[in-house]
């Protein structure tokens, strides 16, 4: 029974019992259950997903009120209760665990029953008067979990890519500019950790960006087959209880609603039996992450020392690095990019093995991978603006520490290749190494090339770029 407004508590009845629930939470019953049932993380659904799951009520109710399938005066409280969800109003109210029974059906059903107990104070009704408005035969009407689940976790990720997108240009371009601003700054490859040929400074960081161009592309290219939903497909995707014209209507509302170009799939049955669309965009991200590591990894040694190590680049010093050693700063950004890049590894796996492990016609483990798609746009876009705003931008480099290893590299002797031959090139470097003389000192007092030739070869700038051996 509803509350009467004095009892701190009111009865409410499932398929399953009666039990009492707080007077006062906009829940009810299912999920009471499901909080006692999942006590696993403490942690509770992503906002993002709690706003497109409101979005989809959203676009139903609208759908039902057009098809006189629900009452006028229900539908547009439904829609009210619903907007206010994906505004945020109610997140409070969405109480059930991360982990919880397959399909999402217990937060699925904290959406239904928040949306029908503020529906029916809308329309001047107590908590939990179903009688006015109901969480499955208003709320839900022509729904299931199995097609509204796939629809609202493609749907919040996509609205979750659209924070990512901007912040993965800003990254970009300041690679890009880092790369201009060092593309005068000669410094020695390394490849194998070991002395390579020489190569520009920002060389190094332009093709950084190109990287993260190129990772982002890749997102950007998987998150398409997102925008395909199976939103009317009901409980195994032959549409059952639902309008003929239902599907259609409610993804042009959902359309509208959130902004996104969706598009009503060609074939229900696979948009629930498949989350494909959600292992290609987990596998970017995880792409991007590994991405982020290598580069992260390599500030960090370019940055290493001051005095032990290559010390080619400066970080933004951030905060005391030790509460030991006086003076130590550490690469704490860098660091904390690898550490979030770390988790959306693990997140990807974690996804990948709720993908495969659906069976017939559902995949119930969608509660897992959506969890875990969401929090890796989330921790990497919030990593991004902080990798580029507190650690790109603020690079400098030290350019006489990279002029002393551009002279210093054996590799200079790979120049040599065309004019004396390999066997007399690995000759003269073994030289160096085992005396301490530079190249160019060596192939001087050999005699093997005159002083205009070493003059023009043995210049690291111009082995940086592709250039036509000289005629001897």
């Amino acid at each position: 029974m509803p509350s009467d407004g004095h009892s701190t508590t009111r009865q409410e009845k499932d398929s399953l019992g009666i039990r009492e629930i707080p007077a006062d939470v906009y829940y009810g019953i299912q999920t009471a259950r499901a909080v006692e049932n999942y006590p696993i993380s403490g942690m509770r659904a992503h906002p993002t997903l709690i706003k497109a799951f409101g979005m989809v009520k959203e676009a139903a109710a609208e759908a039902n009120r057009e098809l006189d399938l629900v009452d006028q005066k229900v539908a547009n409280a439904i829609i009210q209760g619903a907007k206010e969800v994906q505004a945020g109003k109610w997140n409070d109210q969405f109480v059930v665990d991360v982990f919880q029974a397959g399909a999402g059906v217990s937060f699925h059903m904290n959406t239904n029953e928040v949306i029908a107990n503020r529906a029916i104070q809308i329309i001047g009704g107590s908590l939990g008067d179903y009688s006015k408005v109901h969480p499955n035969d208003h709320v839900n009407y022509g729904q299931s979990t199995n097609d509204v689940f796939p629809t609202g976790m493609r749907l919040a990720t996509l609205l979750e890519l659209e924070k990512l997108y901007p912040v993965l240009d800003s990254v970009i371009a300041a690679l890009e500019k880092k790369g201009k601003e060092f593309h005068d700054i000669l410094k020695s490859g390394r490849t194998h950790m070991q002395d390579a040929v020489p190569m520009r400074l920002g060389q190094e960081f332009t093709a950084y960006a190109g990287a993260i161009k190129r990772a982002s592309s890749a997102i950007r290219s998987s998150a398409e087959m997102l925008r395909e939903l199976g939103l009317g497909g009901s409980a195994v995707g032959t549409g059952i209880n639902t309008h003929p014209e239902y599907r259609e209507k409610a993804i042009k509302n959902l359309t509208r609603i959130s902004g996104q170009k969706l598009t009503a799939v060609d074939d229900m049955r696979y948009a629930m039996q498949s989350n494909l669309a959600m292992s290609a965009v987990s596998s970017g991200l995880r792409n991007l992450a590994l991405e982020i590591i290598r580069i992260s990894n390599d500030l960090r040694l370019l940055s290493s020392g001051p005095n032990t190590g290559f010390a080619e680049i400066n970080l933004p010093a951030l905060q005391p690095g030790s509460s030991i050693m006086p003076g130590k700063i550490n690469p704490v950004i860098p660091e904390l990019a690898a550490m979030v890049s770390f988790q959306v590894i693990g997140n990807d796996a974690a996804v990948a093995m709720a993908v495969q492990a659906g069976q017939l016609e559902l995949n119930v483990m969608m509660p897992t991978m959506s969890y875990s798609v969401l929090q890796s746009i989330t921790i990497l876009t919030n990593l991004l603006r902080q990798f580029t705003d507190k650690c790109i931008t603020g690079i400098t480099a030290n350019q006489k520490r990279c002029d002393f290893y551009v002279q210093a590299t054996v590799s200079l002797a790979t120049a040599l290749n065309p004019y004396i031959g390999y066997a007399k090139a690995a000759e003269v470097a073994k030289e160096s190494v085992a005396t301490g003389r530079s190249i160019i000192e060596i192939v001087h007092e050999k005699k093997l090339l005159s002083d205009d030739q070493i003059n023009e070869i043995l210049d690291p700038a111009a082995m940086t770029e592709p250039r036509a051996p000289m005629k001897r």
